[in-house]
C-alpha cells in the first residue's frame, strides 16, 4: 500500500521558473444556471520574452472540477488529438507565439463544498481564489505572476440574484426574459487569485469619497438585508482608511466605485480581490447594542487592511507564493500604522507585541518553525500562518526604523512606482529602502530565510562615568535549520540623567 505522503508535491522556491505564457486580457462570460453553470473564457495569450524555448511551445494550464466543452484557437476547434486534460492540467500541443484561446466549462457550484473557486451557499454565488481557486473556474495559467485585464459578464435570474458584482467598473447592463446580466470591466492588470464574483439578493449601504485629486468613488457595502443597520462602522473605517492612505503614503484608490460584501457563509476574514472586497460578517458587522470595543476596533483594523491591499498586493503583487509576506508582512504593518493613528498608539503598539509574543512567538519556537521565506511548501493552504503575516509585519517595522520614517515613505514610494503592474519579491522590496537610504541591508535579509525567534542577553555596567550595553544574540535550532547566523537587530537607546532628562 502506498505511502498517504506518495502524492505529496513539494514545491521549492529554488525551482521558481518564468511562466511560458503571459496573458494580456481575459474576457469571461459566467452564466449562473442551477446545477449546471456555463463559463465562457477568451484569453489573449503572448509568449513570455522571458521563455528561452526554441520553436513552438505547448501551453499547459490550471483546471479542476471542469468539465470541457470546447477549445478554440484564434476561432478555429482544438482538434481532440492535440490536447489533453488529466490530472488537473490542460496541455495543448504546439500553439502559437500569440493567440486567442476560447474555452467552455461546465461547473457545479452548488456541490463545491470546498468553498474554493465559485461556490453557493445559503442561496447566493460567491468566490474565494486565494491561493488557487480560480482553476476551479476556468483553465487558466494560475499562478501569481500571470497579470491580465478582465472584463466580466455574470448572468442570472434577476428575481432571485438581483445583484451581480465583479472587479472593477459596471460598464454595460441588460435584460434578458427572466434573467439579467452586468459586464464588470477592471482596467487594472491582476493576478487570478484577486479574481471575484458574487451574486445574490443583498441590501446596500452607499456612500461617496472623494479622492485628493477630486475623483468621486462610490462606495457600497452589501450584507443581508437584516444586517444592515450594522455597516456604518465598517463606512467610516473605509473612509477614514482610504484617507489616511492618502495623506501617509500617497496611494490614491482607482476605481470608480469600492465594493465590500459581508458574507456569513465565507471560508476567511476577509479577501482583497480588486474593487470587490469579500469579508466574513464576523469581520464588518458591527452595532453598538451588540460588539465591544474590541469588536469596534477588530473591524476597523480588517477594513483597513483589505483596502490598503488595493496597492500593497493588487497593483503590486508577489510573483510567487514564497514571497506572500511581501504583501501580508507589509499591509500587516501599514494597518498597525492606521490604528495606531486613529486610537492610542501606545496601546495599540502593546496589543501588537503581546499578540506576537503570545502567539507567532510559540509557533516559531515550536515544530510548526518556518522562515517568512520559506524554501519550500507542500500545499499552498497551509501557508497562511501568524509568521507570515505577524512576524512579516514587524520585519519591515525593522526596516522602517532602521532608514527612518521620510526615507522609508521614499522607498515605498519608489517601490509603488517602480512595480506598479508587476509580481516582485521580497528583494525588490528591501532593494527600494536600500536604494534610498544608502544602507546594506544583505545580512538583514536574514530575517526573511531564518527560522526561530533569536533570544537577547542583555548586560550593562557603568564604570568610571562610563555606560557600557552589551548584547548577546542566541537562535536556537528549529527543524530543517540546525545552524543559525546572527541576525540585524535595530535597537532604540535613551540614557536619562537623575532628573529623567536626556543625559
Amino acid at each position: 500500500m502506498d505511502s498517504p505522503q506518495a502524492d505529496v508535491k513539494t514545491t521549492r522556491l529554488a525551482d521558481y521558473t518564468p511562466p511560458d505564457f503571459l496573458v494580456d486580457h481575459v474576457e469571461l462570460d459566467v452564466d449562473l444556471r442551477d446545477g449546471q453553470t456555463r463559463v465562457t473564457s477568451t484569453m489573449q495569450f503572448r509568449l513570455n520574452p522571458e521563455n528561452t524555448r526554441e520553436g513552438g511551445s505547448d501551453l499547459i494550464l490550471d483546471g479542476e472540477c471542469l468539465a470541457l466543452e470546447s477549445l478554440a484557437i484564434n476561432g478555429e476547434p482544438v482538434a481532440e488529438n492535440r490536447y489533453r486534460y488529466e490530472k488537473d492540467k490542460l496541455t495543448i500541443e504546439s500553439v502559437p507565439e500569440t493567440f486567442s484561446l476560447t474555452s467552455v466549462v461546465r461547473i457545479e457550484p452548488e456541490k463545491n463544498t470546498a468553498l474554493d473557486g465559485l461556490y453557493r451557499s445559503n442561496g447566493m454565488y460567491c468566490t474565494q481564489c486565494e491561493a488557487e481557486g480560480f482553476r476551479r473556474i476556468t483553465f487558466f495559467p494560475d499562478r501569481p505572476d500571470v497579470l491580465a485585464r478582465f472584463t466580466t459578464t455574470v448572468r442570472a435570474d434577476k428575481k432571485r440574484y438581483p445583484l451581480l458584482l465583479s472587479n472593477g467598473n459596471p460598464v454595460e447592463q441588460g435584460e434578458e426574459g427572466d434573467r439579467h446580466w452586468v459586464t464588470w470591466e477592471d482596467p487594472f492588470p491582476k493576478p487570478c487569485y484577486l479574481f471575484a464574483l458574487v451574486a445574490g439578493d443583498l441590501a446596500c449601504l452607499e456612500d461617496s469619497y472623494t479622492t485628493g485629486s477630486g475623483r468621486q468613488v462610490s462606495l457600497r457595502l452589501y450584507a443581508e438585508h437584516r444586517d444592515l443597520d450594522k455597516l456604518d462602522h465598517a463606512m467610516l473605517s473605509l473612509k477614514n482608511a482610504m484617507r489616511w492612505d492618502e495623506d501617509t503614503y500617497g496611494r490614491e484608490y482607482d476605481l470608480d466605485i469600492y465594493m465590500i460584501v459581508a458574507v456569513s457563509h465565507f471560508n476567511m476574514g476577509a479577501m482583497e480581490n480588486k474593487g470587490l472586497n469579500i469579508f466574513n460578517t464576523s469581520c464588518v458587522l458591527a452595532h453598538p447594542s451588540t460588539t465591544t470595543d474590541a469588536g469596534f476596533q477588530r473591524v476597523e483594523s480588517v477594513v483597513a487592511h483589505e483596502y490598503f491591499h488595493n496597492w500593497s498586493g493588487n497593483r503590486v503583487t508577489c510573483r510567487d507564493w514564497f514571497q506572500l509576506s511581501l504583501k501580508e508582512g507589509f499591509t500587516v504593518f501599514r494597518d498597525q500604522q492606521f490604528s495606531a493613528d486613529m486610537n492610542s498608539a501606545a496601546v495599540q503598539r502593546v496589543e501588537n507585541v503581546d499578540f506576537l509574543v503570545n502567539h507567532q512567538f510559540p509557533e516559531d519556537q515550536g515544530p510548526m518553525a518556518h522562515p517568512v521565506r520559506p524554501a519550500e511548501y507542500q500545499k499552498i493552504d497551509n501557508f497562511y500562518t501568524l509568521t507570515i503575516y505577524e512576524k512579516g509585519a514587524e520585519i519591515v517595522r525593522m526596516q522602517y526604523h532602521l532608514v527612518g520614517p521620510e526615507d522609508f515613505r521614499r522607498a515605498t514610494d519608489l517601490y509603488f512606482d517602480r512595480f506598479d503592474g508587476q509580481a516582485v519579491t521580497c528583494d525588490d522590496f528591501v532593494a527600494c529602502m536600500e536604494e534610498i537610504s544608502g544602507r546594506d541591508l544583505t545580512q538583514f535579509k536574514r530575517w526573511y530565510s531564518q527560522a526561530g525567534t533569536p533570544v537577547l542577553t542583555v548586560t550593562d555596567r557603568l564604570e568610571n562615568d562610563r555606560y557600557q550595553l552589551t548584547f548577546r544574540q542566541h537562535t536556537p535550532p528549529t527543524p530543517g535549520q540546525a545552524e543559525k547566523q546572527p541576525l540585524m537587530i535595530p535597537v532604540r537607546l535613551a540614557l536619562l540623567d537623575e532628573t529623567g532628562e536626556p543625559g
